[in-house]
């Protein structure tokens, strides 16, 4: 049945012109139009300039497709476009169906010749196909195709002319035609817009206007439909934003009175989604989406455990409808403000129901989690860990921080984790408070994993030199652990280690250096010399009675627990490696500097060997023997390597991390 349907469209019989009455010969030539004015429309150059040189083929058909998100401007750009062609016959046709499109080539035959009115409409439509299959001057517009199967009838009859489609369908035009995307407005189109339409009946204020352009993505339908509600209601820009962020679900379907209701953008991505129902999967998938950041979404952030071939097809749908845009790169991007409204319950509308949306944000979190590195000290995972921080960030941004799960807090950690290894210890606290306020609500006060978050937090405090909050939260810290945990707990030794640490920074020796040697004991109680954790131990009391001015016995300690280490976990180990710089570190204290630079050197060449050039471990180590090489009055070896060593950080680290502000203050010292 399909087939013969197909063979009698695409074959159909020529009647006599006599049968129905020829077109006048003159009808076209005097210019036949039905092109819709665009009077506010704006900016779109490099798009118009696109479509001329698209469609300037001297000869044959030239078939061209405009494919975008809904209120994206489609429709705006093919007639502003199709107005200044030279064609004498331009015609739009709405082609969302079979149906319309016959509607509109019968409504041209009656354009081209009105006496045509009394004949069937099956006659009046094929007496416009066959005009335009032998006449070449001429242009048809079909908007909005929602299934490139409806209009393919009429392109296969004719060979000539211009045919430029929009739609939504990004996907099915590739035996067609041509297809290009159309995106959001730039910016400054979009304030342009806006400023038209708000100031069309008299000056108004535009503060702000730039601010609502962004919040609703340079969409035009949104920003149109947001100036004409500011210029109908006296609402100023920055009233609508604060309007909109207050109450998103009946901004988003308000229009100015007169404003076509079924064009707001909660209607028409309503509309969209109506075709997506026999795929449910799709739906879920978008309101997942909706909680991360806009662009470079990576697609395995949706594999939630749906099959390969089902995940592919709903992903597909929702590209072929361009709701989502695939960047062929791993990655997707969805328009934030398709992202706002998935996001926002609206009881109204059956995509946007609450439990739905808050299963996807809850689903969103969980994916992340899966996703986030566990070991952000490794350079090899610090791409991924950078590219999955903006999805974070909007997670939590537009998350109640009362409905953060588990694995919201788990995800936080590790992002917080990651930050302050690079540095960015503001960042960190505010992840680790965000986290926190979980583990808390979900845990209790004295539950193990709120007191590791605890344990973060004044880490973070610690390293970033607040001292004053540092060192009371560890101690309450390890009171509650011995209380929970017992003394001898990892978490517990931990916790009891940094806090020692934070004696030590804050100067009170007399305090950290028997709280090292206690931890040092309860190690080899519990675990034995051998233990990695025993010789860190012992490499910590180390350091801490160097910096008690007491190298003496701080070097034995280090040639122990570097022995041990080699011994027990080898010469390549990261540990190894870094108790290796500690005794090196050692030497320098003791103005054993000949010893000192022999071990920088071979301590250098095994981090670049087994952690690579721009490992910060890497990085030290070439600092360290700068530095040696400066004490030991040799600036000419030592000038370059602090220059590289600064060039490295700031392309590894960025200029604001304190180990770059670390570098550029020992070039500047050797400088001097």
């Amino acid at each position: 049945m399909i087939n013969s349907v197909a063979i009698h469209v695409q074959h159909a019989v020529v009647l006599p012109a006599e049968a129905y009455g020829a077109i006048p010969e003159g009808a076209a030539s005097r210019g036949v139009s039905n092109i819709p004015a665009t009077r506010l429309f704006v900016g779109r150059d490099g798009e118009l300039d696109a479509l001329d040189a698209a469609f300037a083929a001297a000869s044959g058909v030239v078939l061209h497709t405009v494919h975008g998100l809904g209120g994206v401007g489609k429709s705006a750009l093919a007639a502003h476009w199709a107005a200044r062609r030279p064609e004498r016959l331009r015609w739009w046709i709405t082609a969302d169906s079979a149906a319309t499109v016959n509607a509109g080539l019968v409504a041209l035959a009656m354009a081209l010749q009105p006496g045509l009115a009394g004949l069937p409409a099956e006659l009046q439509r094929e007496r416009a196909v066959q005009w335009l299959a032998e006449n070449n001057d001429w242009l048809l517009v079909l908007d909005n195709v929602e299934n490139p199967h409806d209009v393919s009838a009429l392109l296969n009859r004719v060979n000539s002319g211009r045919v430029l489609a929009t739609s939504r369908r990004a996907t099915g035009w590739h035996h067609l035609a041509a297809t290009a995307r159309l995106g959001a407005f730039a910016p400054a189109e979009a304030l342009e817009l806006f400023t038209r339409v708000l100031t069309h009946d008299g000056s108004r204020t535009c503060d702000g206007a730039d601010a609502v352009c962004a919040e609703v993505g340079h969409l035009a339908l949104a920003v149109e439909q947001a100036a004409a509600y500011c210029a109908e209601t006296g609402s100023s820009p920055r009233d609508y934003l604060l309007m909109l962020q207050a109450w998103p679900t009946r901004m988003y379907a308000e229009t100015a009175e007169g404003g076509d209701a079924g064009r707001t953008v909660a209607r028409i991505w309503r509309i969209t989604l109506d075709r997506l129902v026999d795929t449910p999967l799709a739906g879920d998938l978008l309101r997942t989406l909706a909680w991360y950041a806009p662009d470079r979404i990576p697609r395995d952030l949706l594999d939630d455990g749906a099959d390969p071939p089902e995940l592919a097809r709903a992903l597909g749908r929702l590209v072929a409808y361009s709701m989502v845009t695939d960047n062929h790169d791993g990655t997707l991007t969805v328009h934030r403000l398709v992202q706002a409204l998935a996001r926002t319950p609206d009881p109204g509308d059956p995509h946007r129901q609450p439990e739905p949306i808050h299963r996807a944000r809850d689903r969103a979190a969980a994916r992340l989690a899966d996703a986030f590195p566990r070991d952000v000290n490794l350079p090899r995972h610090w791409p991924r860990s950078r590219a999955l921080l903006p999805h974070l960030d909007a997670l939590v941004r537009h998350g109640n921080p009362e409905h953060d799960t588990l694995a919201t807090g788990y995800v936080l950690e590790l992002a917080a984790l990651y930050q302050q290894h690079q540095g960015a210890l503001g960042s960190a606290d505010t992840y680790l408070q965000r986290a926190l306020a979980v583990r808390r609500r979900l845990h209790g006060e004295v539950h193990p994993n709120t007191l590791t978050t605890w344990h973060y937090v004044a880490d973070v405090y610690r390293e970033s030199g607040d001292l004053a909050r540092a060192v009371p939260m560890f101690e309450g810290i390890v009171a509650d652990r011995v209380r929970v945990l017992g003394n001898d707990h990892p978490d517990t030794l931990a916790s009891r280690t940094s806090l020692a640490f934070a004696y030590q920074k804050a100067g009170d020796l007399a305090r950290a250096v028997p709280m090292f040697e206690g931890i040092v004991a309860d190690r080899v109680r519990v675990l034995g010399n051998d233990h990695p954790d025993t010789t860190r131990a012992l490499n910590n009391l180390a350091f801490a009675f160097l910096g008690a001015g007491n190298p003496a016995r701080a070097v034995p300690m280090f040639e122990r627990s570097l022995a041990d280490l080699i011994r027990v976990l080898g010469n390549d180990h990261p540990d190894t490696l870094k108790l290796r710089d500690n005794l090196a570190h050692a030497y320098q204290e003791t103005r054993d500097l000949a010893r000192a630079a022999g071990l920088h050197e071979r301590n250098l060449a095994d981090r670049v060997r087994v952690l690579g050039n721009d490992h910060p471990d890497t990085m030290t180590s070439l600092n360290n023997l700068a530095l040696t090489y400066q004490e030991s009055g040799d600036p000419a070896r030592a000038l370059p390597m602090f220059e590289r060593n600064l060039a490295n950080l700031i392309r590894v680290l960025g200029n604001d991390h304190p180990d770059t502000m670390t570098s550029l203050n020992n070039l500047a010292s050797a400088y001097q």
